[in-house]
């Protein structure tokens, strides 16, 4: 089973953001960068899901700048197998669309069996890329996905989210896009071994 993480590096959420001087952007000079929270629950849940079945691949797809190489080994050490890095000065600046595109085509290329992401990023919480993502593959979308079941022959999937005062079980098939909420699961911290490791996997720039 081959599962694609996207997963995008924002501000340390204990960082001071100030406003750049055009009044769109943000100051990031002397910032630290992270893996965004939420993208770490579907790495998580993707390394489980290659556990459970003894088999597979996880592999970190990231749309950033070069500086995003840091957050991509993080995701390396925690066990993914290896990572594809989008990485060119056109994609600067892009909307919700274009950013899903890239995304979209890379993961089109690569091949799959179960896209996993972060409900949102907590820099624009926009929400909007993995829903566009799915559209643009034309497969299922499973949103704020708090438990997932994949059938023993990896052709359904079943989602357990959370809605008000109850929660709903959605059953799809296979190849799907799912969001992860907090609860989903614990991300793991890189071991040392992992750390070490991470140095020698591969990461393709595209």
């Amino acid at each position: 089973m081959k599962v694609v993480a996207c997963m995008k590096e924002v501000p340390d959420t204990a960082t001071v953001i100030k406003i750049g001087p055009n009044g769109k952007d943000i100051v990031r000079e002397g910032i630290e960068f992270i893996v965004n929270p939420y993208d770490e629950y579907a790495l998580e849940e993707g390394l489980m899901i290659k556990e459970k079945f003894g088999e597979g691949e996880v592999v970190v797809v990231c749309l950033g700048p070069a500086r995003a190489t840091e957050a991509i080994r993080k995701c390396l050490a925690m066990g993914a197998d290896r990572a594809i890095h989008l990485c060119d000065p056109a994609f600067e600046g892009s909307d919700t669309y274009a950013t899903s595109l890239a995304l979209a085509k890379a993961i089109e290329k690569e091949g799959y069996d179960i896209v996993l992401c972060g409900k949102q990023a907590v820099d624009d919480d926009s929400a909007q890329v993995a829903a566009s993502i799915a559209e643009i593959l034309g497969i299922p979308q499973v949103s704020l996905v708090i438990k997932l079941e994949i059938s023993p022959d990896k052709k359904t999937a079943i989602a357990h989210r959370q809605v008000e005062g109850a929660t709903e079980v959605i059953e799809c098939r296979l190849p799907a896009v799912f969001t992860a909420q907090k609860g989903l699961n614990e991300a793991r911290y890189p071991s040392l071994k992992g750390i070490m490791g991470a140095k020698k996997k591969p990461v393709a720039v595209l």
